[in-house]
């Protein structure tokens, strides 16, 4: 079996993504290793068909633990059987290069985003300065990868001259059952990352002016930020904060929502040209949700018209979106019943089928 070995900074628990990409690959004849991070609060690893390694490290924000982890995780690849090494996003990938050419072994390239055109990469000048030396020194070097959409990609070719293919990260299908639960008690829900640029600066007073709670699940750099404004607003009994969830529970509440939300802020390239996972998650769930009218999901929307779309993040317009929702029930039961439909389409099983030929071509499997 050839052995493939994906590395990734974050705590495996909640990462959805990489769970089905190496649970694909293991159930198609792949000997598939998934390394990360172990911090204090990680719950125990489940029984999975791929292996896992969760690395520790004293330092955990910062510079200090990208130079740490990525110290530790070198000297544990350059020992590990492999035939390809797999680096997710720019965090790894200079590691993943060097033990690549150590070693002489394969190399592949996972561009779950544009790293250097986030927010929070391109608002600070020296951060942005060391992730794009980075990004300029390495992917030329990965000619195998793939990415989230067709704008990476290309974006990716033009800088790079590499040709990378697009793999949608969507979910999994799962049977359709109408929820038997009660709505008398309505809310919005956020899943995902509690980053910058994601408009909580906005989105957290609006809910003032909306008769429902927010849940929001997840955490990110912005959590500190969104605990105080919820403070600053006096919204403690209206927003509820329930931090990371486990892919199962997550799956069990987000259906229950009235209205889900997908906002980004147009600052950077990545944000604008972003095609988020929790987009395809309100779609598999058939939660109607507020989107932002981007390029990427307006594609989407106006083949399978599942969201209402707002052409910007200001207070008033994200007020009257989320009100016209939850007001206009024939509006509401229009865009769920859409959700139906185009969770058929939209998922795992029919996108994985590309993922697992990407992986038999660069190993001559057929």
């Amino acid at each position: 079996m050839k052995r493939i070995i994906f590395t990734v900074t974050n705590d495996l628990t909640y990462d959805q993504r990489m769970q089905r990409i190496c649970t694909s690959l293991a159930a198609n004849g792949f000997n598939v290793l998934l390394v990360g991070r172990k911090l204090k609060n990680s719950l125990p690893a489940v029984l999975q068909l791929f292996q896992q390694k969760r690395i520790r490290c004293f330092c955990n924000t910062g510079f200090l633990f990208y130079a740490e982890y990525n110290f530790r995780l070198f000297w544990y690849l350059l020992f590990q059987r492999a035939d390809i090494l797999c680096a997710i996003d720019l965090d790894t990938i200079l590691t993943c290069y060097a033990v690549s050419v150590f070693r002489n072994k394969k190399r592949v390239y996972d561009a779950h985003e544009l790293f250097t055109e986030q927010k929070e990469i391109i608002t600070r000048k020296r951060i942005h300065i060391f992730w794009l030396a980075v990004e300029k020194f390495s992917v030329p070097k990965f000619t195998q990868g793939y990415t989230v959409n067709d704008f990476i990609a290309n974006e990716l070719k033009r800088r790079y001259s590499v040709q990378y293919e697009v793999i949608r990260n969507l979910p999994v299908l799962t049977p359709f059952a109408e929820s038997l639960r009660t709505r008398d008690k309505k809310f919005i829900i956020y899943q995902g990352a509690v980053n910058e640029g994601r408009s909580f600066e906005t989105l957290i007073p609006v809910m003032k002016n909306i008769d429902a709670k927010l849940i929001i699940c997840g955490k990110g750099n912005f959590f500190q930020q969104v605990q105080q404004l919820i403070a600053e607003n006096n919204l403690q009994d209206k927003i509820e904060l329930k931090g990371y969830m486990p892919p199962d529970k997550l799956k069990d509440l987000t259906p229950d929502a009235q209205i889900a939300v997908m906002l980004f802020e147009a600052t950077g390239l990545n944000q604008y040209q972003s095609l988020s996972n929790r987009f395809f998650d309100y779609i598999m769930a058939c939660v109607p949700q507020v989107c932002v009218n981007f390029p990427e999901y307006k594609i989407i929307n106006d083949k399978f018209n599942i969201a209402f779309m707002i052409d910007d993040t200001k207070e008033e317009t994200i007020t009257a979106a989320l009100n016209k929702l939850l007001q206009d029930g024939g509006l509401h039961e229009m865009l769920r019943r859409n959700c139906i439909t185009a969770r058929e389409e939209l998922n795992w099983q029919k996108e994985e089928l590309k993922l697992i030929y990407f992986y038999k071509r660069i190993v001559n499997v057929t």
